[in-house]
């Protein structure tokens, strides 16, 4: 019974040890196969060193074949300048002496381009002597026009110079006269200027637009705002800051006060071509004239 017990042990103890060893074996097999695949993961990492080696001996053969090339073409281009440098050097002889040969060229015919030259100023100064013949002509006839005129001038000074106090009363002065007479005091404007005409249409001719910004102008005339014409100059005047107009529906005088210096009034007669006109600088005149003259403003009316 004691050896059968003991036996069994010993089996069993050696079974242990066998299973132990076959452990062992085990690891030592799966640590074999892992180093068989290192193995393998290094063989593939040579493979594509290897490959990369030779793809890098590719690309250095590919630049020095590159290189070579450019080396040529360098060359090449080297070669192009300095041909071209010697053309140059060739034509910088060819323009010399095609200066030289221009030199010899000008200086035989220069007396002829002279002798042209002469002949071009000489025409051109005979059309100008015909020129100044005709306007000189148009002057003479000009000239005779205006001396008749101041002869006319003359005789009617000389009928008057005995007259001191002018009766208005058949007197012609035209509306053109009179616009033409404000025109001219208008110009001189510095500071304010007072003007009463007939209608808005008469305000065209004062070139209101040419008298300068820093004049205020205070404006009395007929202004009819149903009519189209005198809507548009409404209009267009009150587009100018320096400008007041007011609606004055009498339209029987001209008024123009400038600066307070000077006053130009005229006043409708029963004709058309009949005024009363007045035109004067003296402080006094001005003053005793002012009711008068600020009349047309005093009883216009705001548009």
């Amino acid at each position: 019974m004691v050896n059968d017990e003991s036996k069994d042990a010993l089996i069993n103890k050696l079974q242990a040890e066998n299973e132990k060893k076959d452990e062992t074996l085990r690891k030592v097999e799966e640590s074999i196969n892992k180093l068989n695949e290192k193995f393998q993961t290094q063989d593939s990492l040579i493979n594509s060193l290897k490959d990369s080696i030779k793809l890098k001996d590719d690309q250095i053969k590919t630049i020095r074949d590159s290189l070579e090339l450019k080396d040529q073409q360098i060359k090449n281009i080297e070669n192009s300048i300095k041909a071209k440098d010697e053309k140059i050097a060739t034509l910088g002889k060819t323009i010399k002496l095609k200066e030289e040969e221009l030199k010899a060229l000008a200086s035989s015919v220069t007396d002829e381009n002279l002798l042209k030259e002469k002949d071009e100023k000489i025409n051109k100064l005979q059309k100008e002597i015909e020129i100044l013949n005709d306007e000189l002509s148009k002057a003479d006839v000009d000239l005779e026009t205006l001396e008749l005129e101041n002869k006319k001038l003359r005789q009617t000074q000389s009928s008057l110079s005995g007259l001191k106090i002018i009766d208005f009363t058949k007197t012609e002065i035209t509306k053109s006269e009179i616009l033409k007479k404000m025109r001219e005091i208008l110009e001189k404007g510095l500071h304010n200027v007072m003007i009463v005409v007939p209608t808005i249409l008469d305000l065209q001719e004062l070139y209101l637009y040419e008298v300068k910004s820093s004049v205020s102008m205070r404006i009395s005339c007929l202004i009819n705002p149903g009519i189209d014409e005198h809507s548009e100059l409404l209009e267009e005047f009150t587009s100018l800051d320096n400008i007041t107009l007011r609606s004055y529906e009498r339209e029987d005088r001209y008024v123009l006060v400038r600066d307070g210096e000077e006053m130009f009034i005229a006043v409708k007669g029963n004709s058309e071509n009949n005024h009363l006109a007045i035109h004067t600088k003296d402080s006094k005149h001005i003053r005793l004239f002012n009711s008068l003259t600020m009349e047309g403003w005093l009883q216009s009316r705001g548009i």
